[in-house]
């Protein structure tokens, strides 16, 4: 006869050679999800913070692709990985939300958007696993991922954006907003050319990463015009009590005030203006 204690402690290590039983995922659960790797989970958000796609102004170039490219994708055809760099506070993050925003609102329940955080960048191909099976279709987005020195995670996104041997799941997109162009800072690719055996090569491994985001649209300063055209644009959706020139006015004072002309200045000019005429902004 067997002896039972021998038994548990053989079922016990049986156990832990197993894997782990996949996560229940439910797609339908929200339009929106946060990964978190640890443990496994897509926890639906209910709703989602975004703008409306007609408020971003002054980037009509990086708007018409971005949208075009996410459209394509929600209608079942391909699309590119997009990376979108460039200015701070231009609406690089607030794009990619009225994108999908507006994917849905043409084609209902088309779209999944999942936030990963920069720090968890190392689990995509896990998540990627449990993406591939399911039939919603899902963009993977990630904002202000950038690199730092001594940081491997790079390769993981490397990989996955490679597609690797079982290639990238049709149902998936990855989206980026990064403050650097190259993901990398300068020194660190400075760094690798110099103490490398082939320079080159080195130079080449770090500045190719952005080269595998097949969509790469820049955005850049807002200049004056475009800066007042944002706040008008917020002003108009407030429906705020101001004369057009005191508008300006005032708007050009705080640009000043705060050392630059961008979106998210243009936004939070508005919301202080709102709060001094007493105007309350909901949503």
């Amino acid at each position: 006869m067997i002896d039972p204690i021998l038994l548990e402690r053989i079922a016990t290590a049986l156990e832990r050679l197993a894997p782990p039983a996949a996560i229940p995922v439910d797609l339908t659960a929200a339009d929106a999800f946060v990964w978190h790797p640890s443990p496994a989970q897509l926890a639906p958000v209910k709703k989602v913070a975004h703008v409306d796609i007609s408020l971003l102004v002054g980037v009509e170039r990086q708007k018409g692709l971005i949208l075009a490219n996410t459209l394509q994708f929600a209608r079942g055809l391909s699309a590119n990985n997009a990376m979108l760099w460039g200015a701070r506070g231009m609406g690089k993050s607030s794009l990619v939300k009225a994108a999908h925003a507006q994917a849905n609102a043409e084609t209902p329940g088309s779209l999944a958007l999942i936030e990963i955080a920069r720090e968890d960048i190392a689990t995509l191909p896990e998540l990627m696993r449990i993406l591939r099976p399911q039939p919603r279709r899902c963009i993977i987005f990630c904002d202000d991922l950038s690199f730092e020195k001594e940081d491997a995670d790079y390769k993981a996104l490397k990989s996955v954006l490679d597609g690797g041997i079982e290639g990238r799941p049709e149902n998936v997109l990855f989206y980026a907003t990064s403050n650097r162009r190259h993901l990398m800072p300068r020194d660190m690719i400075d760094n690798e050319k110099s103490s490398a055996i082939n320079p080159g090569e080195a130079v080449e491994e770090k500045v190719s990463l952005s080269d595998r985001f097949g969509l790469w649209v820049g955005f850049h300063n807002a200049d004056q015009e475009a800066y007042f055209a944002m706040v008008a644009g917020y002003a108009a959706q407030m429906k705020l009590p101001i004369a057009d020139e005191d508008l300006r006015h005032k708007a050009a004072a705080w640009s000043t005030v705060r050392g630059g002309r961008s979106g998210r200045v243009a936004w939070q000019f508005v919301q202080d203006l709102a709060g001094k005429l007493g105007v309350a902004i909901h949503g």
